[in-house]
């Protein structure tokens, strides 16, 4: 007869697994389909997420919503994803550890050589699978802008893209906002 391991005291192996994550240190990480995977992006992947984040942030505190990169927890899977950036309600945010994909209005991320398939494959499947209303894929790769929104079982419903960068990028309500992806480049 064999006995279950010990998780620091939590006997489920998914609430084990992001305890874990949450308590790495020397850094942040994610996990992605079971895998644990350290967040370390690079300045010009950094200097890509602010040029997005400077555009969105006027319009998101109009909204009362904050900007970040906090942890999304997505329940029943062995995935806890850092993204690059999320737009939430301030109030959800204050206090939290973590949020679901569907407490967020937007989540962009941008793609780096190591993970784009992550980002442009897996994460579009899961945020849309976790009711995630917008999802922004900047693929600094293809040098391209893809926003995806109505998230349903099978995935996003409405694809806007992709676009090449320096075109202009509405974003729906409750943004009503065009994002400039000139200097994406």
């Amino acid at each position: 007869m064999s006995t279950a391991p010990d998780y620091h005291g939590i006997d489920d192996p998914e609430r084990a697994l992001k305890y874990a994550v949450q308590h790495i240190r020397g850094g942040r990480a994610q996990i992605i389909e079971g895998i644990i995977e350290p967040v370390s992006p690079t300045w010009d992947h950094e200097a890509a997420a602010e040029t997005i984040r400077d555009q969105i942030r006027p319009r998101a505190r109009e909204l009362g919503c904050v900007t970040g990169s906090g942890n999304l927890d997505l329940p029943g899977s062995s995935n806890w994803y850092v993204p690059d950036i999320a737009v939430v309600p301030a109030a959800q945010a204050k206090g939290a550890t973590a949020l679901l994909p569907e407490d967020t209005l937007l989540i962009v991320e941008v793609t780096s050589e190591s993970d784009r398939d992550t980002d442009r494959v897996v994460k579009r499947k899961r945020y849309a699978e976790y009711h995630a209303p917008l999802y922004l894929v900047v693929d600094r790769q293809e040098k391209s802008v893809t926003l995806y929104s109505e998230p349903g079982r099978l995935g996003y419903t409405r694809v806007d893209g992709p676009h090449p960068f320096g075109a202009r990028i509405p974003l729906p309500d409750p943004f009503g906002i065009d994002l400039d992806t000139t200097d994406l480049t």
